[in-house]
């Protein structure tokens, strides 16, 4: 016999409960160098325009864009800066939750029963900062289902150990 009992909404355990942990400050600064490597080649650009570009138009408003882009450039920093913040993840016996994003923010939660393997990676200034990114894969689909940047390497790798023995059923 078929039974698919209905769930009432109120008596499930709500996320909002869960108490995040914040990535690693340190983080933010391979954040911060990536941005600042990507201003100063738009600023360089610009500028190398103004000797290139001799159009009387581009010329006469060149201070005028030039602050435009530095206020644009400001206003991402703090943007990035505020979402920053957001960046947080939690580990729990049966999920992974990772919630991120200042003006749309996602939560996504990734059951271990789900989880097929678990990648650490390291780029060279990570690897300068101690830190450590974690890509969660999952059956049935391509590419990571769930990457948390930004980790301290022994955290990352006691976490990549935690899911492992979860995943192969050695807990």
């Amino acid at each position: 016999m078929f039974i698919n009992q209905q769930i009432e909404i109120e008596t499930l355990p709500k996320l909002s409960s869960v108490e995040l942990k914040p990535i690693s400050k340190h983080y933010f600064k391979i954040i911060i160098l990536n941005k600042l490597i990507v201003y100063i080649v738009f600023l360089g650009l610009l500028i190398a325009g103004k000797f290139k570009i001799q159009k009387e138009a581009f010329q006469d408003n060149f201070v005028y864009i030039i602050g435009i882009v530095i206020i644009g450039c400001l206003l991402n920093f703090v943007i990035t800066f505020l979402a920053f913040k957001k960046r947080k993840y939690a580990i729990r016996d049966k999920d992974v939750i990772y919630s991120k994003g200042l003006i749309v923010n996602s939560m996504t939660t990734v059951p271990i029963s789900r989880i097929q393997h678990i990648e650490e990676s390291r780029s060279w200034l990570a690897r300068q900062l101690n830190l450590a990114t974690l890509k969660i894969f999952t059956a049935g689909e391509s590419g990571s289902d769930l990457k948390i940047d930004g980790l301290p390497l022994e955290e990352a790798r006691q976490i990549n150990d935690f899911l492992s023995a979860q995943v192969n059923g050695n807990n």
